[in-house]
């Protein structure tokens, strides 16, 4: 069984719009949570779920997987953690993952 990690980054967040993209001491936010997944050498693969393509764009440039575009109905403000998880497990589930 694989160690997998998976980053929710949503685009539209209200109180900082598109912040995983934000430069944080020269790098993207989503940088350095994907670095620190790597740099854990806990995980064999690290995927990023999100509803933006800026993000997802970047996300791949770092060496996360990003297969999907998420959902609107889990991108709101009332979508939680679990939501995210659960999509992604259905998504593994529904390509044999």
């Amino acid at each position: 069984m694989k160690n997998i990690c998976l980053i929710p980054a949503r685009g539209g967040s209200k109180r900082i719009p598109k912040k995983n993209i934000k430069l944080f001491f020269g790098k993207p936010l989503i940088y350095w949570s994907i670095n620190e997944a790597k740099l854990s050498n806990l995980f064999d693969e690290i995927y990023v779920s999100t509803d933006d393509l800026e993000i997802a764009k970047i996300a791949e440039i770092y060496g996360a997987k990003v297969p999907f575009i998420r959902p609107n109905e889990i991108s709101n403000d009332y979508a939680n953690d679990k939501d995210v998880r659960d999509h992604f497990l259905k998504w593994m589930s529904n390509n044999n993952l």
